[in-house]
């Protein structure tokens, strides 16, 4: 079944959440020499590679219908029970859609099954992200909507970790993308694009961006965080998950 959440955001999603290019590059080069590929919780089709044979798995018919002309094939479907046999793709794939799925382990369990030589996750480790001010300052329950990381991670099985720093410029809109542009999440175009403020409390989002709107204006912010401008990179958490089913 489809999540409403993504029903509710897929109109305007595939404006906002762009591929960025360094964080595709990083994933891309974990697909090794593999022909096909299956991208789980595919959204829109951010990240997949376009040099590959794709097919695309999306529970949610609004978001499917905002892929681009020229994607892969996409089907209705959820991570838990993936319509394929064992070992119909070279590399299944997912990225930042884990922590939506009702049942992690299942999920990955699947991915494994139908997957000839890989499996990857671009995931959250949440001990880390707690360390982003916005929300460890402005929304502390936004820290409620990941799930814990080892916990993820022992769902994979045996894999490689490789840290995904995330761009100052970043192009794709996800909740952490603007950490150098603060101004932006006082944006209600670019905060309608993220999940986040679609399932935090509305009167603790409403209290967090005041709060961060009155900083920015009396410099305290800056004062906090000006050394943040001078960064072209920031490990916020984003880590990859490369197991080898083969």
């Amino acid at each position: 079944m489809a999540d409403p959440l993504y029903d509710s955001l897929g109109a305007r999603y595939a404006r906002a959440r762009r591929t960025d290019p360094r964080i595709a590059a990083i994933l891309w080069g974990q697909l090794g020499d593999a022909d096909s590929v299956l991208n789980v919780g595919a959204g829109a089709g951010s990240y997949e590679p376009p040099d590959r044979a794709v097919v695309a798995i999306e529970p949610s018919e609004v978001m499917r219908r905002q892929r681009p002309p020229g994607a892969g094939e996409c089907l209705d479907g959820v991570a838990e029970a993936l319509p394929f046999e064992d070992g119909s793709f070279d590399v299944v794939m997912a990225v930042c859609s884990d922590w939506f799925w009702a049942d992690r382990g299942k999920a990955l369990a699947e991915m494994r099954r139908v997957a000839r030589q890989r499996v990857i996750l671009l995931t959250l480790d949440r001990s880390v992200a707690e360390s982003f001010w916005l929300s460890r300052e402005y929304l502390p329950s936004a820290h409620d909507l990941w799930g814990q990381f080892e916990d993820t991670r022992g769902h994979m099985g045996p894999c490689a970790l490789v840290k995904v720093p995330i761009p100052g410029d970043c192009l794709d809109g996800f909740f952490h993308a603007y950490w150098r542009r603060p101004e932006a999440y006082l944006d209600p175009s670019i905060r309608a694009s993220m999940a986040v403020f679609e399932r935090l409390d509305p009167e603790e989002s409403s209290r967090g961006l005041q709060h961060l709107a009155e900083d920015l204006r009396a410099g305290r912010w800056n004062a906090r965080h000006g050394d943040l401008l001078e960064m072209g990179e920031l490990d916020l958490g984003y880590r990859l998950l490369v197991g080898d089913t083969g």
